[in-house]
């Protein structure tokens, strides 16, 4: 089974100064994760990339180019998912003809699928690529849990290797590491909850932190895994702050405006979202001030 990486960004999706799709940037950008902030992956058209604002001729040049710039370098994971499943078929097939590693399938949001339903559109999306298939449960945005016992009976399908956890329910996240078939990687969706998901067994973390903090989350992961909780629980403790204070307004416009403190111009973000305010962009300024480990 290929290795998506023990810390997966999910990369934010670089504007130009009109708000259009900036290739220049992305190829900077991409650069600053891998050789600066150490990620293993990349998510390419996630929600933090702003997927539901991106037309799909957008989606798809954006992932040819990760996949061309990124030169195997790191892994890269194509957003396909969205409420639609025969929609999320055709990108998850052109993904995989543009050359991506794997497939992020958000859990479909607003229509509420029963977990039969939800069942049945992650089986037929997996079933017509090849590619590996990370699921992605997060109740509070999409309004519906993808349960343990779904996950897990999704877990049997072959090239349905992972999940990204964002429901915050650790009950959940053991059952779903107990009954899951062997191999399955279970990933934290919130950057304040890797720690404790690697406690209960868990594999790493699909982040949105390592825009700016990548190497620090590395040694935290690096610590625990080695035996040195110890030392792995003060990193977490030190990078709280700003796993929190990323979340301040709604993402990806914190981490856009982080990017720009740290010299990469990532650009702005489209409607409905808007830009951080003068008091927000003081309180993500302020994060930084103190350094990090």
């Amino acid at each position: 089974m290929l290795d998506l990486g023990r810390v997966i960004t999910a990369m934010v999706t670089p504007f130009d100064d009109h708000g259009a799709l900036d290739l220049d940037r992305a190829a900077a950008l991409i650069d600053w994760l891998i050789e600066e902030q150490g990620t293993d992956g990349i998510v390419v058209c996630g929600t933090t990339g702003e997927s539901p604002t991106l037309t799909d001729e957008e989606k798809m040049r954006l992932l040819e180019f990760t996949v061309r710039h990124a030169r195997k370098r790191c892994s890269v994971i194509a957003g396909t998912g969205s409420y639609d499943t025969a929609h999320s078929i055709e990108l998850s097939k052109r993904a995989e003809e543009l050359g991506a590693d794997g497939l992020l399938l958000v859990a479909p949001y607003y229509n509420r699928p029963t977990q039969e339903g939800l069942y049945r559109h992650f089986q037929a999306i997996a079933e017509s690529v090849r590619l590996p298939v990370m699921l992605y449960n997060i109740p509070k945005r999409t309004g519906v849990n993808i349960s343990a016992e779904t996950t897990i009976a999704l877990s049997q399908i072959p090239n349905v290797v992972a999940t990204k956890e964002a429901s915050g329910d650790f009950d959940q996240v053991a059952r779903i590491i107990s009954g899951a078939r062997q191999g399955f990687r279970v990933y934290s969706g919130d950057d304040n909850q890797t720690l404790p998901l690697l406690a209960v067994g868990g594999y790493g973390v699909v982040s949105v932190a390592s825009h700016v903090i990548g190497k620090p989350i590395q040694q935290m992961i690096r610590s625990f895994l080695d035996g040195n909780v110890q030392e792995a629980a003060r990193l977490h403790r030190e990078l709280l702050p700003i796993f929190s204070g990323l979340f301040i307004c709604p993402n990806p416009v914190p981490v856009k405006y982080a990017l720009t403190l740290h010299g990469i111009q990532a650009g702005g973000v489209r409607l409905p979202l808007v830009p951080a305010t003068e008091q927000e962009q003081a309180q993500i300024r302020a994060l930084f001030t103190q350094t990090v480990p």
